[in-house]
């Protein structure tokens, strides 16, 4: 079987494109276990860190919103499709034409160079729980209606909609995963909101000082790359049944403070580290950070076997093991 992977040399991506090297097989629309005999990684350009060196792989650099583009991905052994490829929060928000032609219109051409195949692979779909938003309950609940308040969480909840009925058509096999935050991020900040999260914890251990855009009060829904990895295969593996007639959810995680997340990462690393951090408050990050959720009970996500980490100590320490080599600079 090939796999396509969108967003390939991204961050999540690079991993991803590792985990299903490693693991030689992955589910598709007929709910068995096919070989990976190719791997097609789209995206814009090489990534921070290189591919692993492995025949199955096939690179493909380029605009994946260009007309065509999707088309050229995907063929009829295409079993599986993992869609990643977006801009960023805060860089939809602000260039809105980019994050359209991104995240929508790309998507959508993607869809439908699916559904001219009309073979019916799985597809994960990468949505962001930035899919809430407006007057929200205290907690989310699996039913709680979406009303996003950026461009982003828009553009996220629409592909949502698309796939769903995509699936009812059975065009694909569809399902949409609403990521919390994903803590620690590698490599440097980008126009992501949410980049504090990382950088709160990246830059002190590595050494250099960060300054902190919002307050230590802020809330933050997140979960680690590890299990944001897991949780993509697992989605793959579940079959459409699992999913019923509603093919998104939100992922489990779990709620911390930028004031617990420090905390944490004192405990881990120890005072000298923490002090490398200060704030000074962007009311531009506030006002989308303080709109997003911080509170869910995604029973669904659950009942269907995904998992968030045990604490956040782990999440530091994941970081620490799997980005830092075991070191930090102390």
């Amino acid at each position: 079987m090939k796999v396509l992977v969108t967003g390939g040399t991204g961050f999540l991506g690079r991993r991803l494109v590792s985990a299903l090297l490693a693991r030689g097989e992955v589910s598709g629309a007929d709910d068995a276990e096919h070989e990976i005999e190719r791997i097609v990684v789209s995206d814009i350009g090489p990534g921070i860190a290189p591919l692993p060196d492995d025949s199955r792989i096939d690179l493909r650099l380029g605009d994946f919103s260009e007309p065509g583009a999707a088309e050229s991905l995907i063929d009829a052994g295409t079993g599986a499709i993992f869609h990643l490829a977006a801009v960023v929060s805060g860089e939809a928000e602000q260039n809105f034409e980019l994050g359209m032609r991104i995240n929508f219109h790309a998507s959508v051409r993607l869809l439908d160079a699916i559904r001219a195949r009309g073979h019916c692979p799985r597809l994960v779909f990468t949505s962001s729980v930035a899919a809430y938003g407006g007057d929200m309950p205290e907690v989310i609940e699996d039913s709680t209606i979406l009303t996003p308040q950026t461009s982003y969480g828009t553009q996220k909840a629409a592909i949502e909609l698309l796939l769903n009925d995509y699936s009812r058509k059975g065009f694909v096999d569809g399902r949409a995963l609403r990521l919390p935050t994903v803590v620690v991020r590698p490599g440097k900040a980008n126009a992501a909101a949410s980049s504090f999260a990382s950088a709160i914890i990246r830059e002190p251990l590595e050494g250099r000082r960060y300054a902190c855009p919002v307050a230590e009060d802020a809330g933050v829904w997140l979960l680690s790359p590890r299990r944001v990895i897991a949780s993509f295969l697992h989605a793959a593996d579940l079959s459409s049944e699992a999913f019923g007639m509603s093919r998104a959810l939100a992922l489990p995680g779990m709620t911390v403070t930028v004031r617990e997340m420090v905390d944490g990462l004192r405990e881990v690393a120890g005072e000298g580290v923490a002090e490398r951090l200060t704030f000074e408050r962007d009311p531009f990050i506030e006002t989308i950070v303080y709109g997003w959720a911080t509170r869910f009970r995604p029973e669904r996500a659950l009942g269907m076997g995904f998992a968030p980490d045990e604490d956040f100590r782990s999440v530091v320490e994941a970081f620490i093991e799997d980005d830092l080599g075991g070191r930090f600079v102390a």
